[in-house]
């Protein structure tokens, strides 16, 4: 039986060596926000938004033309530490 993944890690690797780690709830939402944020700005240096995930008042903005890489990892609850 295949397990499902209860969240996606997704890593904005920056032109500048830096690497940014968000989570997304499901594939389909990272799809939608790369889709409809990120690819229509993609050489663009003004700011976007993105989407942190259960961080009340904290908030993340990049500039899509220094996003040099994205990884894209399931997270299953048996693999997160304790």
């Amino acid at each position: 039986m295949p397990r499902t993944p209860s969240e996606y890690a997704v890593f904005l690797l920056l032109d500048s060596g830096h690497r940014e780690e968000v989570r997304f709830s499901t594939f389909p939402d990272f799809q939608k926000w790369y889709t409809s944020v990120l690819t229509p700005k993609h050489d663009s240096n003004e700011f976007i938004n993105v989407p942190i995930k259960n961080i009340q008042g904290e908030y993340l903005v990049v500039r899509p033309a220094k996003i040099a890489g994205i990884r894209v990892e399931p997270v299953f609850n048996s693999s997160i530490e304790r």
